[in-house]
Formats: structure tokens, C-alpha cells, sequence
């Protein structure tokens, strides 16, 4: 059994694993950004395979996608061109004071930072890169979902689809470590080509809303939206017209916040 990121050593693998044709995840980010106004410098932070930054330039915004993973820049360069691709690791950033008008964190990437300093390292380095008034928009799991739920947890889940001729099959196992306040993930890849098992192992912060209120205000940002859906990733999804829910309670967390004061956090 060979330990790895599958998805990310394999970013068109992703894309198949994970397809958006109808840019639902970019749709839904560009309408928060037109409806609270944002201006047009975009950062998106965890960008991954470049899908939602490209859809944001095709709009008219100036964006820059930031990741960690070099094969997923480098995917995004070739296929999903127009934005500028940067490495950078969200946990700790500078690419410019005040050089973005709003900030992008999709698909749960602001979770990978596990520890309140890296929160803190986050959220301190969008409040250094967005400029007075700039926006962060964020979608992510919700930590509060998985008080006194179990299902995600009882069994692991399964998945099969075909790439390239091959058949890929995923089994995932999620168990909650309370004392670290994190979701980790197990995922087991087989194929039937011959190819050796792939195990890859992650982990999210489980963040509950409130708390993630508190963070966001004492670096100086003020909420305008925190909800539990629709977004691109809800059952029922989102689609134009459809308003933000004022509840919290299921499986995705969207927050939306506006940079308006100086920071409490020492």
C-alpha cells in the first residue's frame, strides 16, 4: 500500500472525480461578489485545479489562484488559463499589502489549517493582502453538523467511475478526533488495471459557526452572511436567484465578511 495525494499528484484524475461542467462553485462565488459589491481584484486561495479562477476571469476580474501543489498550478496554467498561478501555502502568505479586493476559499480549504495559529496566520495574512473594505468569501464544512450525527461516520462510503479506460474506486472512512477538533479523512483508491492501492489520509478543523464569527472579528473582519446553504455544494444546490438561508445546521458552511476594523487579536 503506497501512502499519497492521489487527486492532487493527479489534478485531471480530480476533475473527473470531482466534475463541475455548469461552473456551479464559480457561479455561486461571482454572485456574492457582485451582490456585496466587491471590487475587481480576486484572490483565490486554494485555487486546486483552476476551475473557479478561470470562471471568475471569464467574468472580467483580475485573479490570481494560489496553491501549495505544483501539479495542480501547473494544471491550471495549461488548462484554465487567464488568471496568474502562484504557489503559496494559505497558512501563512504575502503576495502584496492591499493587493486584492476580495478573497476566495472554497471546497473547505481554509480547514487545512488544524491549529488556532495557523487560523490566526490565515486570516491575518487575507487582512494584510485585501485592500480597506475587501471581501473573503468562504465555503467549507460545518463543524456543527457532526454534533450528535453520526451518519457520515458510521460506515464508509464508496465510489466508482471511469478515467481514461480505468476503473477508479474510493473508499472513504471519516472519524472525528475531538481532542484535536479535526476530521480525518481516510481514502482507499484501487483501480483494475493492476495499479498498487494509493491510501491518502487529510483532516479538516471542525470549526462551529460562532466560533468561526469570533475569529473572523477579532482580525478586524464584520459578517454579513454565515449559513448553511444553498452553495455549490448542497442538496438542493444553488442556482441564480436563490438567497442565502439564515440557519446553520447542515453539512456546509458559507461565510461571507467584509474588512471594515482594526484587529483585536494579539
Amino acid at each position: 500500500m503506497t501512502p499519497g495525494n492521489l487527486l492532487t499528484d493527479n489534478p485531471a484524475l480530480y476533475e473527473a472525480r470531482f466534475p463541475d461542467p455548469d461552473r456551479l462553485a464559480g457561479r455561486w462565488t461571482e454572485d456574492c461578489l457582485r451582490r456585496h459589491r466587491a471590487g475587481p481584484r480576486v484572490l483565490d486561495l486554494g485555487c486546486g485545479t483552476g476551475r473557479d479562477a478561470a470562471h471568475l476571469h471569464a467574468t472580467g476580474r483580475t485573479v490570481t489562484g494560489a496553491d501549495l501543489a505544483e501539479p495542480m498550478l501547473a494544471h491550471a496554467r495549461t488548462h484554465h488559463p487567464g488568471p496568474t498561478y502562484v504557489r503559496a501555502d494559505l497558512r501563512g502568505f504575502d503576495l502584496g499589502r492591499g493587493a486584492f479586493d476580495a478573497v476566495v476559499c472554497l471546497d473547505s480549504a481554509l480547514l487545512y489549517c488544524h491549529t488556532n495559529a495557523q487560523l490566526d496566520a490565515l486570516l491575518s495574512s487575507c487582512r494584510r493582502t485585501l485592500a480597506p473594505g475587501g471581501l473573503l468569501v468562504a465555503e467549507m464544512r460545518n463543524g456543527a453538523y457532526f454534533l450528535g450525527r453520526t451518519a457520515l461516520l458510521d460506515h464508509p462510503t464508496t465510489n466508482e467511475f471511469t478515467w481514461q479506460g480505468t476503473v477508479h474506486r474510493s473508499t472513504t472512512t471519516l472519524t472525528v478526533d475531538r481532542t484535536a477538533q479535526l476530521l480525518r479523512r481516510t481514502r482507499l483508491w484501487t483501480t483494475d488495471d493492476g495499479t498498487p492501492d494509493v491510501e491518502q489520509r487529510s483532516a479538516w478543523r471542525l470549526l462551529l459557526p460562532q466560533e468561526l464569527r469570533h475569529l473572523l472579528t477579532a482580525h478586524g473582519f464584520t459578517v454579513l452572511e454565515l449559513h448553511d446553504g444553498p452553495g455549490p455544494r448542497t442538496e438542493p444546490p444553488w442556482h441564480e436567484g436563490r438567497q442565502p438561508g439564515g440557519s446553520t445546521d447542515a453539512d456546509r458552511l458559507h461565510v461571507i465578511a467584509r474588512l471594515t476594523g482594526p484587529t483585536t487579536h494579539r
